[in-house]
């Protein structure tokens, strides 16, 4: 039978072009990770990275930079939206800070444990500064070290 799947399950699949051949092992690749949760993603991107030496998030830097003779200028100054990484916990302050995690964000117990031990990792993304800064001086207070970007 034709592997062809219905263009409601996989929408974007027209989109694709540069993808001439798809075998069956990275069709059940793909979709095994349908079925991730963002924390475990957010951990396979991370494992990726650290594997294979790459940077996940080169392409959207380049987009930026390819984006930013157009824009001028201002796009630096403008910035609105700001992520809060946690960069490293004290083990002893874990505990503590899955508190303030769970606190800060909708995560539930089990992600924001893992959250706090698989370090660095994006806590607030998209957020205003305000409530960024708010968020690091909270996590600091705790005995978190994380960074602005």
């Amino acid at each position: 039978m034709s592997r062809a799947q219905p263009t409601s399950v996989r929408p974007t699949a027209a989109k694709r072009t540069s993808v001439v051949l798809a075998s069956a092992k990275t069709d059940a690749i793909i979709e095994e990770m349908k079925t991730l949760t963002l924390l475990e993603a957010s951990e396979l991107v991370a494992q990726i990275e650290e594997v294979f030496g790459v940077d996940a998030s080169a392409p959207a830097g380049g987009m930026m930079m390819a984006a930013g003779p157009a824009a001028g200028g201002e796009a630096a100054e403008e910035k609105t939206e700001f992520d809060l990484v946690i960069d490293n916990v004290d083990a002893d302050k874990r505990i503590a800070i899955i508190k303030v995690v769970r606190g800060l964000t909708d995560l539930g117990l089990k992600e924001a444990k893992d959250a706090v031990t698989n370090v660095p990792f994006t806590i607030l993304a998209g957020k205003t500064k305000g409530e960024v800064e708010e968020a690091k001086k909270a996590l600091e207070e705790g005995g978190a070290k994380c960074s602005i970007k």
